[in-house]
This record gives C-alpha cells, sequence and structure tokens, in this order.
C-alpha cells in the first residue's frame, strides 16, 4: 500500500514592528535557542535605544497570541549588524527567518545603509544556509564565542552582506 507524500501546511505570518511591549515574549523565544538568554529587561533596554530596531513575527488569525519568532537589528553610521534572531521550534522551516531578514532588508535599504553583519554559530548550518542565500559571505571567525548547554565552546562566524 503507497501512502501519498503528505505535505506540511505552510502557515501564514504578519511581520510587524517589534515593541517594547514584546520584551517579555521575545526573552523566552530567545529561551529556546540561546543557553544565556536576554531578558525581557535586556530586550526592552535595547528596544529603547534609537538605532535599535526589529521585527515580529505573529501567525495570522492567532488574535492576541504572541510572538512566535523575532530579529532584533542595529543600525549606525550606515553600518548594521543582527543582534539575535530566534524562531519558535513550532514554526520553522516555514520561512519565517527568511521573512524576518527580507523586513530588515527592506528598511535597511531604505535607510540607505552600506552594510549588514552578522554573527551566526558555525554549528548552526540551517541558519547559515539561509544567510548564504541572503548574499552573505564569511568575512571573519570569533574563536570560542558561543557556549552551548553542555559547556562546550563554538567559533562564531562573521558575515557581511553589502546592500549598495
Amino acid at each position: 500500500m503507497r501512502l501519498p507524500f503528505i505535505q506540511p501546511r505552510m502557515r501564514d505570518y504578519s511581520i510587524l514592528p517589534l515593541a517594547r511591549s514584546h520584551s517579555a515574549a521575545l526573552s523566552v523565544l530567545h529561551r529556546e535557542d540561546f543557553a544565556r538568554p536576554w531578558t525581557g529587561n535586556e530586550f526592552s533596554d535595547l528596544l529603547a535605544q534609537n538605532t535599535v530596531f526589529g521585527f515580529a513575527a505573529f501567525e495570522t488569525g492567532k488574535g492576541r497570541a504572541g510572538p512566535v519568532g523575532f530579529v532584533l537589528a542595529r543600525l549606525a553610521v550606515g553600518e548594521a549588524e543582527i543582534l539575535t534572531v530566534a524562531v519558535s521550534r513550532a514554526h520553522r522551516r516555514q520561512g519565517l527567518g527568511r521573512q524576518l531578514m527580507d523586513a530588515v532588508l527592506r528598511r535597511l535599504h531604505a535607510q540607505r545603509a552600506e552594510a549588514l553583519f552578522l554573527e551566526v554559530d558555525e554549528t548552526n548550518a540551517p541558519a547559515i544556509a539561509l544567510y548564504r542565500r541572503l548574499g552573505f559571505r564569511e568575512v571573519g571567525k570569533r574563536p570560542a564565542y558561543y557556549q552551548g548547554e553542555d559547556n562546550r565552546k563554538s567559533n562564531a562566524l562573521v558575515m557581511r552582506r553589502d546592500l549598495r
């Protein structure tokens, strides 16, 4: 008996600007991916800075449900950096990381930024693949930058995308 291939249902998301009121929910999402997650107060303090901005993804049709993914960035003197990105495990492989990064890139193009930098754990193959598809290239490495829950250290790849 052959079973037909079942395609996972793609979800719809709204990508909206981050607000300080999202800080507690961002901390919960950040906890899923980082051994030293940022607190709600840390997110709030960052979002209070006029150089910091970001976007949150909300599942369409879920009412007042919190964000299921976000990206936080900073822009100063024509150069930008991704501070952090997180997507809930339940919402991965839906193109959400790409949608969030596209929102950042659109804003940076509108503000005439020259370059965007980010750091990514060299063991995070899905993220590295996404960043390469988005036109980022490796420009450096930070040895033993990340520490996992098992206390093992891994390198950070420094990546750059020119925007002009």
